[in-house]
């Protein structure tokens, strides 16, 4: 399952302080489609874009989006990010989902998956793992998440997710992995690497921190992950990268 939601993103060399509002040149300015706020960024009516966190703007021209990066331990979840959930129990309509140890239940109906009706949807137990795209977020309700495209009615590669394992990386190295170039723009090549060694695995991203890695050998799953913790814990350079790989994929010999 491959995992890619950054495309053509541009790293501003502007730390802002929260409050401040960013100059206007320095955001997206495209007439098709509306703007869209990640993480880090609020509206102040009528036109003022103000930073809540001090950090890197990462702009998107092509989504028309913008968004703050920055170190922080608590996942805030926003539209549109990819998320791996965990269901902890259902009520009559809704499954209720963690997407993190810091953040409220997050809702997800229980039709919000492909062709889903009331006699075909998936069936999830708590524990249950989920691949699925924040819907809604703010400060005044619980968040909620859906498992299908609701312009297309497909999943597009979101739903249940089986068997393989999760590993826990920071935020800041999970949006590194979303961009669609990671290799040259987010300066993680451990996957690409890892598939170049001749490993065979299946991957899905969670802007909230998480990575599910699936496969057919428990051995390449394990060591997936293991260079995913190392790279991101050890703030590993493109080399650094490299001799973690070979050194791992020599161990499983």
């Amino acid at each position: 399952m491959c995992t890619s939601t950054v495309c053509n993103t541009k790293k501003q060399n502007l730390f802002n302080p929260p409050r401040r509002p960013h100059p206007p040149h320095l955001i997206p300015s495209s007439t098709s489609k509306p703007l869209r706020l990640g993480p880090g960024l609020r509206h102040l009516p009528p036109s003022d874009i103000i930073p809540t966190v001090a950090g890197q703007l990462i702009t998107n021209p092509q989504k028309n989006s913008m968004w703050v990066e920055y170190n922080n331990n608590r996942y805030l979840p926003t539209p549109g990010d990819l998320i791996l959930a965990q269901i902890t129990r259902s009520g009559p309509d809704l499954y209720y989902c963690s997407l993190s140890p810091h953040t409220p239940l997050a809702t997800l109906p229980h039709l919000s998956f492909e062709s889903a009706t009331k006699k075909t949807r998936p069936q999830l137990s708590p524990g249950s793992l989920v691949y699925a795209r924040v819907v809604l977020a703010n400060k005044h309700m619980d968040p909620e998440i859906e498992c299908v495209s609701s312009s297309t009615g497909k999943s597009d590669g979101l739903g249940e997710l089986k068997g393989g394992m999760v590993f826990d990386v920071s935020l800041q190295f999970a949006r590194r992995l979303l961009m669609s170039k990671s290799r040259e723009e987010g300066k993680v090549e451990v996957l690409e690497l890892l598939g170049e060694e001749g490993l065979a695995f299946e991957i899905a991203v969670g802007r909230n921190g998480r990575v599910w890695v699936g496969g057919e050998d428990l051995k390449a799953v394990v060591v997936v992950g293991r260079a995913l913790r190392g790279a991101d814990e050890g703030g590993l350079g493109v080399e650094g990268q490299r001799k973690l790989v070979r050194g791992l994929v020599r161990g499983m010999k």
